[in-house]
């Protein structure tokens, strides 16, 4: 009986808690307003790891997309609501941005 939940509980042991990920904010609108967030702080430079980020789409016109090594995720242009997605951030240059207007709302950031 003891072998088997201990068999039962070493895959999880050895797994990544997504549970103790840092958190990332992320917001599109009201307006034409895009951002990244880890805290209070605009996200500039994070570590490589797993990440929880929770989105705010506040607006029907915009969307956010993360997008970078491994990591393509979005809300939708004409939805509102929120999202959370579990993310794995590897070595690398990746970029937030609303795919209705890429080159005025749009924020970059390296994971080292």
């Amino acid at each position: 009986m003891r072998l088997t939940v201990l068999a039962a509980l070493v895959p999880a042991l050895l797994l990544p808690s997504m549970a103790a990920a840092p958190t990332l904010n992320g917001t599109v609108g009201p307006g034409s307003t895009i951002q990244l967030t880890k805290g209070r702080a605009s996200v500039h430079t994070l570590k490589a790891g797993h990440y929880v980020v929770k989105v705010a789409d506040k607006s029907d016109q915009h969307n956010l997309h993360l997008k970078g090594p491994g990591v393509s995720k979005y809300t939708s242009v004409p939805g509102t609501g929120s999202a959370t997605w579990k993310v794995t951030l590897r070595k690398g240059k990746y970029v937030f941005l609303c795919d209705a207007h890429p080159t005025m709302m749009m924020g970059r950031f390296t994971v080292t």
